[in-house]
């Protein structure tokens, strides 16, 4: 098996270590894992990116695990559009479960929508062009399986789930007992996910929830309290880079105690009010204010980042 670092730069641009038995891919803006059993040399994938990322899960599937190219299954953190992409087409090339947790439920079977994304949370340019974002689910009846109760993983042995709902109703995170490797999904990210230039050079710094596409902050800051309690030594999210060690630890405990202060918005569809979501899907959604302006912010800011890309290609 091809040693992997860290600190290699082109190699992190197609996948990288986390921990033993554990890798990313890195799609656009988003983070796929994989995970490794050697008892029984089968293996694990971690959400599924984007549309774009079927291809490279699995080219990369093939080199770390040839033979045993194919999971056992497909672990969802939530049930989003860029950590739910890709599976049309990976199902088509294998035929494994996909487990969530029975909250997610109706986003991945078609019952329901997710509340809109929230373009007035601020934060950044990837805050005003989520009004361009999809908030349907997907329909995964035929493949989708509900997580045990009692927090076990099927086909993960020493990893448990954690429920760390507020990014969405269903949200997980896993974890490793043995060595505190924590896969946190978005119930906090390691980059700055509003921002496009900080999504861009993938800039360290441990964050709340994405803005745009948290409805419940009540929820969410108790998932982040729940994990920082953790004290995990290795952290991987489904934006930005593995961080690890005493001063992540450190930052995730301040982002813990100051959660209002650092993550929650100041302004925002979802600020003062949650959206309410059971388990047939959305319930209740706040009223927007002035949608129709952060639809044409949103307009506008998509097409400054397609005249910015456009020129970059020409100049290449």
């Amino acid at each position: 098996m091809e040693k992997i670092t860290l600190t290699d730069e082109k190699i992190y641009k197609k996948w990288f270590a986390v921990a033993p038995g554990v890798w990313g891919i890195h799609d656009v803006f988003v983070n796929m894992y994989l995970i490794h059993q050697p008892a029984n040399n089968s293996w694990v994938l971690v959400d599924a990116g984007l549309k774009t990322s079927a291809h490279k899960i699995i080219q990369v599937a093939k080199h770390l695990f040839w033979p045993q190219s194919s999971p056992s299954a497909i672990i969802l953190t939530h049930g989003h559009f860029d950590h739910t992409g890709a599976l049309p087409a990976l199902l088509s090339e294998w035929d494994v479960p996909v487990y969530a947790h029975y909250l997610e439920a109706p986003y991945l079977t078609g019952r329901s929508s997710y509340p809109p994304p929230d373009p007035a949370a601020g934060g950044g340019l990837m805050t005003l062009l989520s009004c361009t974002f999809p908030k349907q689910g997907i329909n995964l009846n035929g493949h989708l399986l509900m997580l045990p109760e009692d927090g076990t993983i099927p086909g993960l042995d020493g990893w448990r789930y954690i429920h760390t709902p507020g990014h969405t109703p269903g949200h997980i995170s896993l974890y490793r007992e043995y060595d505190q490797v924590l896969l946190a999904g978005d119930a906090f990210v390691t980059t700055r996910s509003e921002a496009l230039s900080h999504v861009i050079t993938q800039t360290k710094k441990i964050s709340g929830p994405p803005r745009y596409f948290t409805p419940d902050w009540i929820s969410a800051e108790s998932s982040v309290k729940k994990l920082a309690a953790l004290q995990p030594q290795i952290v991987a999210t489904g934006h930005g880079r593995p961080l690890s060690g005493k001063t992540m630890q450190q930052q995730l405990q301040q982002l813990a105690d100051n959660f209002e202060k650092e993550a929650k918005p100041h302004s925002g569809r979802y600020v003062d009010e949650a959206a309410v979501a059971g388990v047939n899907g959305v319930e209740y959604i706040p009223p927007a204010n002035n949608t129709r302006w952060w639809w044409l912010a949103g307009a506008l800011a998509l097409a400054a980042v397609g005249i910015w890309y456009t020129r970059k290609r020409v100049k290449a």
